[in-house]
This record gives C-alpha cells, structure tokens and sequence, in this order.
C-alpha cells in the first residue's frame, strides 16, 4: 500500500510549485537516496521506490557522488582475494 509523506516549510510556496511534477518527483528522489544513505533501505528498495532499474539507480547515485559500495578497505581486498581464487 502506498505511503504518503507530507513535508511542511515555514512560509507558503506558490500553488503551481506544489503541483509541478518535475519538482516533487526531484523531492522523492532525495528522500530515497537519502534513506540509501543513512542505510535504512537497500539498492533494490531504493530503485524499486523510485521506478528505475539498478543500473539507473547506480548512475543516480554517481550523479549525487555517493558511494555505489559500501565496503571497508578490508571487505573489499577480501571480497576481490575471494573472486580472484
């Protein structure tokens, strides 16, 4: 079931700001990555809130220049060692 978020600002917005779809999907864009960031969702949760495929979500996250692994230096070197064997 969808889920509704209302966002309130401390002065008025024009009317036609509110329902220019330009701008709130932009709006829904940054909610998403910025629960990518903090973690609280997946890659896969965040494409698929968002409509787009992972690949699309992947050069999103390259256009905000947020990390598309999330690894430490050691995860990475044992994950690569792994794959090389």
């Amino acid at each position: 079931m969808p889920k509704e978020i209302m966002l309130k600002f401390p002065v008025d917005l024009p009317p036609e700001t509110l329902k220019d779809y330009e701008v709130l999907e932009k709006g829904k864009e940054i909610i998403v990555l910025e629960l990518l960031l903090k973690e609280e969702i997946s890659q896969g949760k965040a494409a698929e809130l968002l409509g787009i495929s992972r690949y699309a979500l992947l050069d999103l996250m390259s256009k905000y220049e947020m990390s598309v692994i999330d690894m430490s230096i050691e995860e990475l070197k044992k994950e690569l060692n792994q794959n090389i064997s």
